[in-house]
């Protein structure tokens, strides 16, 4: 459990290494994107809210470089996007989860192969409070106790008010108030497995439609906590440092994700349609390659989530030849 109202210098280390998270530099060494010629059509884009964001400004971005292509993209949640490829009425599968093994049977049952997944960004799932709540750190446990009604990471008693994960003072007796996405969405499915231990989730989880909501929500109510997409703070609320085991508690930064001692980071994916040992839609193809590029991550920085480096870059290029 977290000491009572945690020293205020951990609190402002806190709070300067996810601001520095949110302007991390891009990889110098990644390549850059070519236009090439003879690129036109359109893209049918379905899939990930957490994306969503990022998919608007690269469609907007690729598009300028071919005025004759059309992206468009529905962001609805994960769990949209592995039907809509199957049916073929998308290219692109935006997903912030992996697919899962029913999903993947289902496309190979389809098109006598597997899906092509591509890694397009990085990210640290966020947990958020309001930005005057002065919690420092938390247990996964403790998260798990807060959000689960089934207490699978080991928790002894469930944890109800901000003085039960050891605030005290005026906010003690304050009931917390509980903020998530529904079940559309990758981001619940992942946070369900990775902080819930699989278990459930409390009746009382306010779910919002997308990741903005979440965070809206968390802004307005003071006793909020939720999760999200590192890429959706806002100055209205501020990360919470997240620990295992009772272990050192690290900020939601690019290097912890990078060193995997943040709990929560993750990779996002686009996935596509792809035979193998022949070459994918060229239209497709340089869309991707456009995102994996340094302008596409660019785009990945500028929106506040993780740039991949070009050793990473370089191996999700590969997956399109």
């Amino acid at each position: 459990m977290t000491t009572p109202l945690r020293s205020l210098a951990a609190f402002f280390v806190g709070l300067s290494a996810t601001a520095s998270a949110q302007t991390i530099k891009v990889d110098e060494t990644l390549s850059g994107y070519d236009v090439k010629p003879g690129i036109s059509g359109s893209l049918e884009s379905k899939g990930s809210d957490t994306l969503d964001n990022l998919m608007t400004l690269w469609k907007e971005e690729f598009q300028k470089k071919y005025p004759n292509v059309s992206v468009t993209h529905d962001g609805k949640g994960s769990s949209t996007a592995p039907p809509a490829l199957i049916a073929g009425t998308s290219q692109l599968a935006p997903m912030s989860r992996a697919m899962k093994s029913s999903e993947v049977d289902k496309f190979e049952q389809k098109y006598g192969f597997k899906p092509t997944r591509i890694g397009v960004a990085l990210d640290a799932l966020a947990v958020f409070v309001h930005k005057d709540n002065p919690v420092a750190g938390l247990d996964m446990t403790e998260v798990d106790a807060i959000f689960s009604k089934t207490r699978k990471g080991g928790a002894e008693k469930n944890i109800e008010t901000w003085g039960d994960a050891g605030l005290d003072g005026a906010w003690s007796p304050l009931p917390i108030s509980l903020y998530g996405r529904n079940s559309a969405s990758g981001t619940y499915g992942y946070f369900k497995k990775q902080a819930l231990f699989k278990g459930d989730y409390k009746d009382s989880v306010k779910e919002q439609p997308g990741s903005a909501s979440v965070v809206q929500g968390i802004t307005s109510d003071k006793s909020g906590i939720g999760y999200s997409g590192i890429g959706y703070v806002t100055s209205g609320v501020r990360t919470v440092s997240l620990g295992k085991d009772g272990g050192e508690q690290y900020d939601a930064t690019y290097e912890n994700v990078m060193t995997k001692k943040y709990p929560l980071g993750r990779m996002l994916y686009i996935y596509v349609v792809k035979k193998p040992n022949e070459p994918i839609n060229p239209l497709t193809k340089e869309f991707l390659s456009f995102v994996l590029s340094k302008e596409g991550q660019q785009v990945v920085a500028k929106e506040g989530f993780l740039p991949l480096n070009a050793a990473i870059a370089g191996k999700q290029l590969e997956e399109l030849n």
